[in-house]
């Protein structure tokens, strides 16, 4: 799976944005999600190191079909309008041959859908225009190295890069928005910039960081240390003065952005405020080394505070719900209960919710509220989703300018966009 946004528009922000630090959901998230996430199939030809999914090469039987597919649909419309944004997801939701039609009857019944398809030989021009004209919201495509040896071992079959690099210019000359996700891993740590360079020249709406959380085929791979993820944060909060730029699974993102505002806004140097270290420095310097730093620049995209069962949502390929596709806690199935209901009143979903619950330093945080940390590899590492974030280093309460702070977070408008999210953003991989 690709597991966060198609914008109104590539680079551009309302005024209002550039004075906010962090955006709050437009409708209250304990009412209805930002995003639903639906797990159309597994079958995939790929097979990712870090796949969620575990995709297999067939379809399973018991997949909701293309009936069940459309009645999921008038649930997410139940909501409400604007209804959550819909995005189909697997495996390849190529594999499924009703993709257009679900597009096109979400469209019939107010609901946005976007696809996060697989690189793969189905991702074809043709296929992108039937998506196109069936009405599709946006695609979000996977690209994790700058290069084919890089991209192509992570993903598993060899040709995966250069296809993806062929939908990517697709995409874009069919005029429709793109989302670009990276993975972040010990294989493309240091090549973080020049994936962002690729971005930066093939242009897309938004470029996603997606820090790995241990399921599925992932508990393989080596994790970060918290002073690496911290590096990395930062990075991101740097680069998205050049390329629209998001986190997926760090919530700890906003933490970074409410630091980083206020440390902008006294003049200090946020290295050795933060205790950055050489990862971050060595970023840094290819992001000269590249020109990703020269030029214009572009307004910095706040991030948004959605997190697992918190504006986020997802439902698996038998219609089991759970709070992330990355949290495999179910709570109910959409074939027999309301995902409304599910989402609004079930123990996990209202749990989560709930940042009073949060254990270790999370609890403990006084960025608890804004960020939360991801409940999801919190339960991959703990086998708890309220256990604290593996992932960060942050000691609560050692963040100097405490008083600006408070300001900040109970402040309103220029910390929190006054509870609106600007620009109507839309999202085709999870928020974070």
């Amino acid at each position: 799976m690709s597991g966060h946004p198609v914008s109104t528009g590539a680079g551009h922000m309302p005024a209002a944005a550039g004075r906010t630090a962090v955006r709050r959901q437009r409708h209250d998230a304990g009412e209805r999600p930002f995003i639903v996430i639906w797990e159309s199939t597994r079958a995939c030809p790929l097979a990712c190191l870090h796949c969620r999914a575990e995709a297999v090469p067939d379809r399973d039987p018991r997949e909701l079909d293309t009936a069940a597919a459309c009645d999921l649909l008038r649930q997410v419309a139940a909501f409400g309008q604007p209804a959550p944004l819909f995005v189909i997801t697997g495996g390849d939701p190529f594999q499924r041959p009703d993709l257009t039609e679900l597009i096109a009857y979400g469209r019939e019944i107010g609901v946005r859908v976007a696809v996060s398809p697989s690189g793969t030989p189905t991702l074809t021009e043709e296929r992108l225009r039937e998506l196109h004209a069936a009405g599709a919201a946006g695609l979000s495509l996977s690209l994790d190295g700058s290069t084919a040896a890089l991209h192509d071992d992570f993903r598993g079959v060899p040709g995966v890069f250069r296809w993806t690099l062929d939908a990517w210019d697709a995409v874009r000359a069919l005029g429709m928005k793109a989302q670009i996700n990276t993975t972040v891993t010990r294989h493309n740590l240091h090549d973080l910039p020049a994936v962002v360079r690729l971005v930066a020249d093939h242009g897309a709406m938004l470029w996603s960081a997606f820090f790995l959380v241990p399921t599925g085929r992932g508990r393989a791979l080596g994790a970060l240390t918290p002073g690496e993820a911290e590096d990395v944060l930062n990075f991101v909060y740097d680069i998205g003065l050049t390329v629209p730029a998001k986190t997926t699974e760090a919530h700890h993102f906003r933490r970074v952005a409410l630091q980083r505002r206020i440390l902008e806004q006294r003049g200090d140097d946020h290295v050795p405020a933060l205790g950055l270290g050489p990862l971050y420095r060595e970023l840094r310097d290819r992001v000269a080394e590249l020109g990703l730093d020269s030029g214009a620049r572009r307004v910095r995209r706040p991030p948004l505070d959605v997190n697992a069962g918190r504006g986020f949502v997802f439902v698996s390929h038998t219609g089991t719900v759970h709070p992330s596709g990355f949290l495999p806690l179910g709570v109910g199935s959409v074939r027999e209960t309301p995902l409304t209901e599910i989402y609004r009143t079930s123990d996990l979903f209202t749990g989560l919710r709930d940042a009073d619950r949060l254990g270790g330093r999370c609890g403990r945080c006084e960025f608890r509220r804004v960020c939360g940390g991801s409940r999801s590899r919190a339960y991959g590492v703990t086998g708890d989703p309220y256990a604290e974030e593996p992932w960060c280093g942050y000691r609560p309460g050692t963040f100097p300018h405490q008083r600006d702070l408070a300001e900040l977070l109970t402040g309103g408008a220029d910390a929190t966009g006054g509870g609106k999210d600007h620009g109507k953003e839309q999202c085709v991989r999870q928020e974070g």
